[in-house]
């Protein structure tokens, strides 16, 4: 068994129309019993949804279950249970993960992967709610709501002969799809907001990493934008992560010249991401970077080379941030 829902935030964070859309369809459906199927690339958040479909009721145990890991002779035993002596070695009986799950979810991570002669065995159980353990003449009756996962094409695979037709009917009843990273990129400001937020100091992003996250597609997504911070946070003590701090997967991005649809997109963004009041206690990345360059000034005593120097971002920059968060030399005194 792999669980991956750690490695991502809880529940689904943005206000792209998309993620709008999907957490309203999460809410519809989680308290019901039927088959759901998720599709949706690697780190976009499939075991988060998978879920949320369960904390919606809550009902008996989540039991993820990583389909690639089901090879070789013990398979059908991991997943169905076995009867003392049913084997050599089985010098007891033991549950399986399907009767682990009985009365709550099964969340089947990449089904795509699980081997056809599990794929017949899993058929029966959505059909006939039972299921017999390796080496037992008895059928175990279950209850339990089966969410699949997947990052392939499942017409694709049943068109070549590597998934069979009716399991993919049989699941396929309530479909959601997650869409990559790079199609919700007004998500990511808010997803680093969260993420930093969870570090044990605080940290701000300057604006020449923030544009630099925003301009890379994430091909990794979720996963890949976690793991970036986690590495920024860990090799850093801040409070400012700097352009110079970003992976080099990220800064060959930006080293590339920005196509005009790109810029854009970033000023798209920015327009188009509506503020939120945040909750108490929880201070926004915009509020972090205006202390941040007060702070600086106030050290240097208003010079604003020195200042920008120590922010790590040029002058022009903090001339524009000035502005943009109306800092006074007041304020700074």
């Amino acid at each position: 068994m792999r669980s991956s829902a750690e490695d991502l935030p809880t529940g689904f964070i943005g206000r792209s129309p998309r993620i709008v859309q999907i957490r309203e369809q999460l809410e519809r459906v989680g308290f019901g019993r039927t088959p759901v199927l998720i599709q949706g690339e690697s780190g976009t958040g499939k075991e988060v949804a998978a879920r949320t479909l369960y904390n919606a009721c809550q009902r008996g145990q989540f039991v993820p279950i990583d389909c690639g890991s089901l090879v070789g002779p013990l398979m059908e035993s991991e997943l169905f249970g076995h009867t003392r002596s049913a084997f050599t070695g089985a010098n007891e009986a033991k549950k399986g993960l399907m009767e682990l799950a009985n009365g709550g979810t099964a969340f089947f991570d990449e089904i795509g992967d699980l081997p056809l002669e599990l794929q017949v065995k899993l058929l029966r159980v959505l059909q006939e709610k039972e299921f017999r353990p390796v080496g037992s003449l008895q059928r175990i009756r279950i209850d339990v709501r089966i969410v699949a996962a997947t990052h392939r094409n499942l017409e694709r695979e049943v068109a070549a002969g590597r998934f069979r037709e009716d399991l993919y009917h049989r699941l396929n009843v309530i479909r959601i799809t997650l869409p990559p990273l790079r199609e919700r990129k007004e998500d990511i400001p808010p997803l680093i907001e969260r993420f930093l937020a969870a570090a044990d100091t605080r940290y701000i992003l300057t604006n020449e990493a923030l544009e630099a996250m925003l301009a890379y597609d994430w091909p990794g997504n979720i996963r890949e934008l976690k793991n970036c911070l986690d590495r920024m946070t860990a090799l850093n003590s801040g409070p400012l992560l700097h352009f110079a701090d970003l992976p080099t997967t990220v800064l060959n991005n930006k080293s590339c010249p920005a196509s005009a649809a790109e810029a854009v997109a970033v000023g798209a963004i920015r327009r188009t991401v509506t503020p939120i009041s945040p909750p108490t206690g929880i201070v926004t990345l915009q509020e972090l970077e205006r202390r941040a360059i007060e702070n600086a000034l106030r050290h240097t005593k208003g010079d604003r080379t020195t200042a920008a120097q120590l922010l790590g971002i040029g002058r022009t920059t903090l001339y524009r941030k000035l502005k943009e968060y109306r800092i006074s030399e007041q304020d700074c005194a």
